[in-house]
């Protein structure tokens, strides 16, 4: 009966852990790319699948296209993309240095994830209204009863709280990462 609902939950769920991940720590770490998207051949296409992205050391990434023509497109959708990073072509590769993190890039990063997590409260929420309503034309089509409904609406309830302190903690643990770098 919950199955459906708690299935797009933990979805949501899946989707902040991404964007948590591609949120930048101290370290660079090729998940940031993850949300970056370049125009191949006329389609979106997911940074990843167009070249080979390395970490040659703790503070750098390489990404190396298979097609260089495409070198100056990525290089455009880094720059357009909100990591903070000046990518630097050199007409084969791709390098991204990453900076250490500034006191004020570290609060700018709290306020992102933050901004991530009440989006995946509020998706969750939605969730639960969407769920409720569903039970509500249930009952007006006399399918449950009104005692069925009120168990429903507290077990949907219980099944809502538990989503949103998983993505309390989840969020506290991304910021505890973000104070210590």
């Amino acid at each position: 009966m919950y199955s459906e609902y708690t299935g797009r939950m933990t979805k949501t769920l899946d989707a902040l852990q991404n964007q948590f991940s591609a949120v930048r720590a101290g370290r660079a770490n090729p998940a940031v790319l993850d949300q970056i998207r370049v125009e191949y051949y006329g389609t979106p296409t997911p940074l990843n699948q167009v070249g080979t992205i390395s970490s040659p050391d703790p503070r750098s990434l390489v990404i190396q296209p298979w097609d260089t023509t495409l070198l100056k497109t990525i290089e455009k959708a880094i720059q357009a993309s909100d990591i903070g990073i000046n990518p630097q072509n050199d007409g084969k590769v791709i390098r991204l240095v990453f900076p250490q993190l500034t006191e004020e890039r570290r609060k700018e990063l709290v306020k992102q994830v933050r901004k991530y997590s009440e989006d995946g409260k509020v998706a969750v929420r939605n969730i639960r209204r969407d769920a409720m309503e569903t039970f509500k034309a249930q009952k007006k089509k006399s399918e449950i009863t009104e005692d069925d409904l009120k168990d429903i609406e507290k077990e949907m309830q219980k099944i809502t709280d538990d989503f949103i302190k998983e993505i309390d903690k989840i969020t506290a643990a991304k910021e505890k990462e973000l104070a210590e770098i």
